[in-house]
Parts: structure tokens; sequence; C-alpha cells
């Protein structure tokens, strides 16, 4: 017990004892404190920087690309979950966040030089926007598409059957990731007049009749058969 007591007396002096002219244990609440209240700051700004509404806040996301996502299934569907712009193009992982945040940072330069304030420059400047993003989503395997979408999750029985073989045959053996196929899935796409839309039906399966998606598909087909079928006897 003794030992005990002297340890905690060392302890404690070391503590109090007054180093230039604070404690030392003041020093070292006051940087604890001090650098919880940065983290809560920095934080709470890098959340606050990380929704719709920021992203939205000027006037050239506003008016450009926000009323191209207003318009498709990621924003209005049967089960009502939204895709909103941080979703697709943030990653949740906070390294990949911190490394996208500081990207990002160029687009306040944009901002403050007015690159794309009028739809014209918008326009103009559209196809070189969409590739830069394409390029980025390409290097990291679209890692904000994974966000929502996983490829171990996907019911490919769900699926048509073209859609179940190219994802089998691509994506699952890491030939392709998903903004290879699925480019303008949210926002419209720029001219691509001689550009790669990066999907195109493999030859293998280029003239193939694919299964039917529904079973109203499947039964249309077969009152067409049937239809047909009566049409030849009445001859």
């Amino acid at each position: 017990m003794a030992f005990i007591r002297k340890a905690v007396l060392w302890a404690w002096s070391i503590l109090t004892t007054p180093a230039a002219t604070i404690g030392l244990g003041v020093l070292t609440l006051g940087g604890f404190v001090g650098g919880v209240l940065f983290w809560g700051a920095f934080n709470t700004a890098l959340e606050l920087t990380n929704t719709e509404n920021f992203c939205t806040s000027c006037h050239e996301m506003h008016d450009n690309v926000y009323q191209e996502l207003s318009r498709t299934i990621h924003f209005s569907n049967r089960s009502g979950v939204r895709a909103t712009c941080p979703d697709c193009h943030v990653p949740h992982q906070w390294t990949d966040k911190i490394a996208r945040k500081m990207q990002a940072s160029k687009e306040v330069w944009g901002k403050i030089f007015g690159t794309i304030n009028t739809r014209p420059k918008f326009l103009e400047k559209r196809l070189e926007l969409a590739q830069h993003e394409w390029a980025r989503m390409k290097a990291n395997d679209s890692l904000e598409c994974r966000n929502c979408h996983s490829s171990v999750a996907m019911d490919l029985q769900k699926q048509t059957q073209r859609a179940a073989e190219i994802h089998t045959r691509y994506l699952l053996s890491g030939q392709a990731t998903c903004i290879d196929c699925h480019k303008g899935i949210a926002h419209e796409l720029p001219n691509m007049e001689g550009i790669d839309p990066g999907w195109k039906m493999p030859k293998e399966l280029e003239g193939r009749k694919m299964v039917n998606a529904t079973p109203i598909a499947d039964l249309q087909e077969a009152m067409a058969r049937a239809h047909a079928s009566s049409m030849e006897d009445a001859r």
C-alpha cells in the first residue's frame, strides 16, 4: 500500500508541478478538451458539406444536374429510397471521404471564377466534367455505387437473363465495374458522338432471344403465339 500511495503522490506532483507558468495537468486537460472541440467542429462541418442541401445551394448544381436527377429512378421510385448527391459522389469510408473532399476543394475555385455559372458554359464543359467523374469512379472501382449496391447481395435470378449473364461474366469476375456500363443513370449524358459509351452487347450474346423478365411478358408472348396459330389455321 505504501508503494501505491507513493506512486499516486508522485503522479500528482508531476501533474501539479508548474511548467513555466501553468501546471502540466492543466495543459494536458486543456489539450484534451481543445482536441475534442476541434474534432467536433471539424466533423460537424464535414457532415454539413455532405448533404444534398449543401450540394444544391449553388445555382450551378441546382439548375442543371439536380433537375436531371429529380427525373430519374434514383430520385423517385416504388420503394421510396432516394439517392442524394453525396450517396453517389462521396464514399462512406472516412479516409476515402476525406480524400474526395480534398479533390472537390478545387470546385470552389471554379465557383469563384464562374467556370460553369451559365447554362451555355455548363453544356460546353459537360463532357469534360462527365469524363473526369467516369475516370474517378473507374479508378476506385465504382466505390460510390457500392455504397448502396452490392454484387454479393444481387439476386441474379430476379434479373433479366441478359443482365444476369453480363453481371456474372463481367462484374463478378472483376473485368468491369459499375460505371463501365451504367453511365447517364442519374444525369443526362453529354454529346456522346465519337465517345465510347463503355458498354456494348457482347458478340456472343448478339441475336440471342432473352427470357422474359416477368410472367406478364410470358403470358403476352403465349397469347401472341396462340393468335398467330389461329390466324394460320384460318387460312
